[in-house]
């Protein structure tokens, strides 16, 4: 196994413990014979594309390898550690093979390394030629393979192959079918004739340009040869008009720049060019507009994300997801300001002891899944359905508490009782993981600049950034717990406290009735409109109100004026199931990036809106701003591409082209000019209808 990089060693730990199973394993499988070998994780076989070869003819044969799940083998630059499989052939005389060729290869990341290979399945393709003088009949194929499959840990192999052919006079190529014939139409081909590939080498970047004739959306670079690029690396697009162009870090180890770069340029999935290019010392300038975003964050650094996220923090309090949790402590010191300050100051302590652990376990998680491959971004979580349901049945059973059902001990009425008593530590703890908890759902201003920097960065700094994101989101707390003096200008305690807690619980129950709607939506396809659920939340809506006006006649009964207010509420709830208002807004077509292309290439500006059904905040920007008339009018008016990237459920392309704006949640909201060359802007958080309109009148002009 080869470790082309200091960072690679850590790997070599979980090496070491296989070693006993990875030895074991190198001992030979297989005797020589054709048909499919089974080993670890791994299944190989020896195919041809036709059962006969024709003396001075040619026929394609092949390794087929089959993998268990999110097991991999390699490219034939493994990339920051690995080896790619080897095949040693024995065939009769007048027969040849030639070289063993690679398929197009995918990054598979590594924790903070990046290899290059394959999951699942691969084939790869070698051409048999026969001699012209070669005799007529049987003949058989001997081979010898070693590979190294890898997933956390990495296990050598090696086995005994064969395949019979016959040799025929006249006998015919085979046509490209199966998995031989697949990985045949995934080898990369020689760069056409009209197109151009030249790279310039600074002093920490290589700038690497291909010429196509038409505007590329996407490519990745691979080498050749290691130690020329950081792998693990993000390599930077600028789409042009005619191609594209990518700027890679150069590695470490690449003190003088190599004569030329050789490897493999991959536009798609099945598009992959062979190139090769000397390479032209030389600074290339960053082109101030292209055609994929420009990352809002490529002016931020270490401290500005730290500073972002702790202010973001403290707004993320005045979000409809945390206020009522702050609200409730709030007025717990309310009732228990004359009590003394240590105590007080402890329990500050401990709730935000309580977020900063909870804020860990969310970027631990979010660490662990990108370091297995996903892209998951903030409020992951909650594309879950099963998170969803506990959730919604833990604020449900709090929220009956605080309407009076039961008590957890978080009754605010006892004046001068003893606060560790009434709610401990463990209360104050866990009041904090709450906060954490119902915080997700929301980004607040300037948080989402500081998660998409955090979240590209080494762990060290994405745990520093979510600790400051953490702190914020305590300080207001905190400070009143060490300042308690500062709620007296709230009015004093009273029974009027515990009335103010029963109303507390609405927005509780609220918020479930919004889970139970992200709850069905997560089981909807994103491509239905949903209607069922939403008309469900209407009604369970009117329940609600329903249920206050019964609070009411009980808490004053026999009372005009509690009467009338029953009357009232029983009229409103009903109505928000059956009135049903005519919707006249824009239709909004589901992101793609062949929709942005699309739209792009026909020269017309576009808006896209990044939302789920669980972010409220963009519950609220839709309502508030985007349906508003004066943004209808202008999206009508500057006939703008409407493009809604719904992420209630987890969308691997919609994570993509969140990354690709340095952004890891929603809401985020991206215009892209009608101009291609010019750069996408992206907006706030938190909308207002001049934020928008300022926006599209910048953005859409000729």
């Amino acid at each position: 196994m080869t470790f082309r990089r200091p960072a690679a060693l850590f790997t070599l730990l979980f090496a070491l413990l296989a070693l006993p199973r990875a030895h074991a394993q190198m001992q030979e499988v297989g005797d020589g014979g054709p048909g499919p070998i089974k080993a670890q994780h791994i299944t190989l076989e020896l195919v041809s594309l036709a059962p006969a070869i024709a003396p001075g003819g040619t026929q394609q044969v092949g390794l087929v390898v089959t993998l268990e799940e999110k097991w991999h083998v390699y490219w034939m630059n493994a990339g920051d550690a690995g080896e790619p499989p080897k095949i040693t052939w024995t065939l009769p005389t007048g027969i040849t093979a030639g070289p063993m060729q690679f398929p197009i290869p995918s990054r598979l990341p590594n924790g903070p390394l990046m290899d290059f290979g394959y999951e699942d399945a691969v084939a790869f393709p070698v051409q048999l030629t026969a001699a012209s003088t070669l005799k007529p009949g049987p003949v058989h194929l001997d081979a010898h393979v070693r590979w190294l499959v890898c997933r956390e840990v990495c296990i050598p192999g090696k086995a005994h192959l064969g395949l019979n052919l016959n040799v025929a006079p006249g006998a015919p190529v085979g046509q490209p079918v199966g998995a031989l014939g697949a990985a045949l139409k995934l080898i990369p081909t020689p760069l056409p004739d009209d197109a151009k590939f030249t790279v310039k080498g600074g002093k920490t970047d290589l700038v690497l340009t291909l010429t196509t004739g038409d505007s590329e959306p996407d490519a990745e670079f691979y080498p050749a040869d290691p130690d020329q690029i950081i792998n693990a690396a993000e390599q930077k697009i600028t789409v042009l008009p005619d191609g594209i162009q990518l700027r890679i870090p150069r590695a470490p180890e690449l003190t003088r720049l190599p004569n030329e770069l050789h490897g493999v340029i991959k536009l798609a999935d099945d598009v992959a060019y062979e190139v090769t290019a000397p390479v032209v010392p030389g600074e290339v300038a960053v082109t101030p507009g292209s055609g994929a975003p420009t990352p809002a964050t490529s002016g931020v650094t270490t401290i500005t994300a730290i500073g972002l996220a702790f202010v973001g923090g403290i707004i993320l309090n005045l979000m409809p997801c945390v206020f009522p949790v702050l609200f409730l402590k709030g007025l717990a010191l309310v009732q228990s300001s004359n009590e003394e300050r240590s105590r007080l100051r402890s329990h500050g302590l401990v709730y935000t002891l309580g977020i900063l652990v909870s804020f860990w376990i969310i970027v631990g998680a979010l660490l662990i899944l990108r370091a297995g491959g996903s892209q998951a971004g903030w409020g992951f979580q909650l594309q879950s359905p099963t998170f969803i349901a506990v959730l919604a049945a833990g604020l449900f059973f709090f929220a009956l508490s605080l309407a009076g059902q039961f008590d957890l001990g978080l009754s605010l009425t006892s004046v001068g009782g003893d606060l560790a008593q009434k709610q401990g530590y463990t209360g104050s703890f866990f009041t904090g993981v709450l906060a954490t908890i119902v915080a997700t759902p929301c980004t607040a201003p300037l948080m989402g600049a500081a998660i998409g920097f955090a979240l590209a960065q080494p762990a060290g700094i994405t745990f520093a950034v979510f600790t400051a994101l953490g702190l914020g989101l305590a300080t207001p707390y905190l400070a009143l717990s060490f300042q308690p003096a500062w709620t007296r200008i709230l009015p004093r305690p009273g029974a009027w406290m515990e009335v103010l807690k029963q109303l507390t619980a609405v927005p509780l129950f609220a918020t479930v009735i919004w889970l139970v709607w992200v709850y069905g939506r997560l089981y909807s396809s994103p491509t239905e409109a949903g209607q069922g659920v939403d008309h469900l939340a209407l009604l369970l809506g009117c329940l609600l109100l329903l249920a206050i006006a019964g609070w009411a006649l009980g808490k004053w009964p026999a009372r005009r004026g509690s009467t009338i207010a029953a009357v009232l509420l029983a009229a409103l709830g009903l109505a928000i199931p059956l009135y049903q208002p005519k919707d006249t807004s824009l239709v909004w077509t589901s992101y793609t990036q062949q929709a942005l292309d699309q739209a792009r290439a026909a020269g017309r500006p576009v808006f896209i809106d990044f939302t789920a059904a669980w972010c409220l905040s963009c519950q609220v920007n839709e309502r508030a701003v985007l349906k508003s008339a004066d943004v209808q009018k202008q999206f009508r008016d500057h006939n703008v591409t409407l493009l809604r990237a719904d992420w209630t459920q987890y969308d691997p392309e919609i994570t993509k082209e969140l990354a690709s704006i340095n952004r890891s949640g929603v809401p985020t909201y991206v215009i892209y000019p009608a101009a291609p060359s010019a750069p996408a802007d992206v907006l706030p958080e938190l909308l207002t209808k001049d934020i928008v309109l300022t926006a599209l009148t910048k953005d859409t002009k000729p």
